[in-house]
């Protein structure tokens, strides 16, 4: 009876769904053209159930990022508390975050994971054309908030975001009341987002099986690539960024400590939850690291709310797959978007199931790739979550040391 409790985990469904849909498209793929049932009920049914999952997708990104932010930025509770030591925690988050994202960019160009899918652009897959740097950046600030929010403008929804949750701090009383309706909002989308991906491995299925029924074997030799890419990018980031962060301003060797963090990182791989690794990583950074309570308690929980390195690292390497799957050529100016665009949103992911998947959705949309391209990645994500959970986890940890280094805390030796 016990056993009949338990419940198979949605990412499994969602690679049950991945693999059924590849064998599914392979068997029926050459046939299609010559059963006039597949090509005019079943596929066309298929194709359906696939574009109205990605559009469940998209309907969710507006809003849930929006009201998360919101939430997130307001819970600070205390403008003065995002002072001297949030500004360094947040500052050395977004730096790593936006170095990760860099990193997985250039593993993407270096192993070129799509070169040969040739899967021909539907009509929403064109790329954008290429901006000048500087329209880029001012591109972040919106003019009209709600035109933004409306045209799923995603840079100016993250930034204005991030100014209203402070001003909800600064407000005091009536900032407050506002600051509970968005974190009620928040959980409503939190519940659309679990009802959203209780679908996805339909969807998956079906986006997966529509292409491979498409475009046959040639789909499958690109996955060990994106796999590679991946977790040959996570531990390099871990050696050099985070090695060099606790050697250069610790004083402390890089084996002191991972040693100190293995358990915590262990867990995080094992678990893919940065917030239910949270208490191992805060009994790690005080008992093995020496870090005071006061500057872990605030880094930690913060970190697991907005740091993703792991999951940035991740979108560029996925980004590059997707273009190249598409054959749609990347300029320095958009993947300096991806950069941006990656970095911001790894704010407002935080605690929703298939974060990763979101986020994705949110970075090709900020370029002009397919979102059909998600489909290639969602059936191995279970895989590459373990790796970028346990980089977001193992980041959190060596910007805590750092910024208790800076405040002149005197770690374990």
């Amino acid at each position: 009876m016990a056993n009949s409790n338990k419940r198979v985990s949605l990412l499994v469904k969602i690679s049950i769904g991945f693999v059924l849909g590849i064998i599914f498209g392979f068997v029926i793929g050459p046939v299609v053209p010559e059963s006039h049932v597949l090509s005019a009920y079943v596929m066309p049914f298929v194709d359906l159930v696939g574009k109205i999952f990605l559009r469940m997708l998209m309907m969710l990104i507006v809003p849930l990022v929006f009201s998360s932010l919101v939430a997130g930025t307001a819970a600070v509770g205390d403008v003065r508390k995002l002072g001297r030591i949030g500004i360094k925690t947040l500052v050395l988050y977004l730096v790593t975050t936006a170095v990760a994202i860099v990193i997985g960019l250039a593993f993407g160009n270096f192993f070129q994971p799509g070169v040969g899918m040739n899967i021909p652009a539907g009509l929403t897959a064109s790329a954008r054309e290429a901006k000048a740097f500087t329209d880029v950046v001012l591109d972040i600030f919106p003019t009209n908030p709600i035109a933004s929010m409306v045209n799923a403008n995603m840079l100016q929804i993250i930034v204005f975001a991030l100014f209203f949750g402070v001003a909800c701090i600064i407000a005091g009383e009536r900032g407050k009341k506002i600051a509970e309706f968005f974190e009620n909002v928040a959980e409503v989308m939190y519940a659309v987002t679990h009802m959203v991906m209780s679908v996805a491995p339909y969807g998956v299925f079906a986006l997966i099986a529509v292409t491979a029924a498409k475009f046959g074997v040639a789909i499958l030799a690109p996955f060990a690539k994106v796999i590679g890419a991946v977790y040959v990018a996570c531990v390099l980031h871990a050696l050099l960024v985070y090695s060099g962060m606790i050697g250069i301003v610790c004083k402390r060797s890089p084996v002191w400590f991972f040693k100190g963090i293995q358990e915590a990182a262990i867990t995080a791989f094992v678990t893919r939850s940065s917030s239910g690794t949270l208490p191992v990583t805060l009994s790690n950074v005080r008992e093995n690291l020496g870090i005071s309570e006061g500057v872990s308690s605030f880094v930690l929980p913060l970190g697991a709310t907005i740091n993703m390195d792991g999951t940035a690292l991740y979108q560029g390497v996925c980004a590059l797959f997707v273009a190249q799957a598409f054959n749609i050529p990347l300029t320095l100016e958009m993947q300096i978007g991806i950069v941006a665009t990656a970095t911001l949103a790894s704010i407002g992911t935080a605690g929703v199931p298939g974060a990763g998947l979101i986020m994705l959705t949110m970075v090709l949309t900020s370029v002009g790739l397919p979102i059909e391209g998600i489909a290639l990645v969602a059936g191995i994500d279970v895989i590459l979550d373990a790796a970028r959970t346990c980089i977001n986890v193992i980041g959190d940890t060596a910007v805590c040391a750092v910024v208790a280094s800076t405040e002149g805390e005197e770690l374990n030796s």
